[in-house]
């Protein structure tokens, strides 16, 4: 975990006051927010350390919370409005905060295991730099509805799971396999080891997405919000399609983005 202690030019040591709250933030880095995310949590079956909800909150889905949580026999605790806030990582946590043990990231041989026993072609994402833990949580949430089998993303310069990756998955992170590996280029080229052909996204390409063909062991790499995808990358996939654009802006948000091209594989591995 990274110290959050910072030291000034003249290398004097921080108060007593902000050494405190550099320890409560990371007491509560592993965590998720929100009614939906929480209750997703609940019926995924995975580890919870304590549930908190704000004191006096008993109307609608808490009620729901407070009896899963008591029919698992996770320790529920009230705290006032003001000690949720300071916990909170994100200001739309609805009353209730579930600690839990660190995300646990697998392998890229658990993801194609998974396809495996599923008897089903392997359907893997590949994130070259998404740094927007909103983005990372709504393709997450994309992904796992339209039945991926998980997804990769690398250890540096890129957002990793977190409070607001799952509240934006709406608990989807739950259910999905993520591998964190140090380079996507070397993760791309085991893929393709597997029988997996690798799709780019580029606006560069002629071909667009929905006249590809999507179907079979599949890899799709989403690249990074402003930079697209890297050299290195984009020279290690297959194919590269692209989204049309007929207005004045010329890109689409990386989730957003993500989400049709998922779309379209989803709709060909139907027919």
């Amino acid at each position: 975990m990274k110290n959050n202690k910072k030291y000034n030019l003249k290398n004097e040591k921080p108060k007593k006051q902000e050494v405190k709250k550099s320890q409560e933030q990371e007491m509560y880095d592993d965590q998720v927010e929100g009614r939906n995310a929480v209750i997703e949590l609940l019926e995924s079956g995975k580890d919870i350390n304590k549930i908190f909800i704000t004191k006096g909150e008993r109307h609608g889905s808490i009620n729901k919370i407070i009896s899963m949580a008591k029919e698992r026999k996770v320790i529920l605790v009230e705290k006032d409005k003001r000690q949720m806030e300071q916990m909170a990582q994100n200001q739309n946590y609805q009353g209730v905060i579930a600690i839990v043990p660190p995300f646990e990231y697998c392998e890229i041989e658990d993801i194609l295991d998974k396809a495996r026993e599923m008897k089903e072609d392997p359907f893997v994402l590949v994130l070259d730099g998404i740094e927007d833990p909103h983005n990372l949580g709504s393709i997450i949430r994309t992904a796992e509805t339209a039945g991926a089998h998980g997804i990769i993303i690398p250890k540096r310069r890129a957002a990793a799971v977190n409070s607001t990756v799952g509240k934006v998955s709406a608990g989807a992170v739950q259910y999905m396999k993520i591998a964190r590996v140090t380079n996507i280029t070397d993760s791309i080229e085991k893929l393709k080891e597997h029988g997996l052909w690798i799709c780019g996204t580029d606006i560069s390409t002629d071909t667009y997405y929905y006249n590809q063909d999507l179907t079979g062991p599949l890899g799709i790499v989403i690249g990074n919000e402003g930079t697209g995808m890297s050299d290195r990358v984009k020279k290690s996939c297959d194919f590269l399609v692209k989204i049309p654009m007929k207005g004045k802006v010329t890109s689409l948000n990386a989730s957003v983005s993500a989400g049709i091209v998922i779309y379209e594989a989803m709709k060909q591995r139907m027919k």
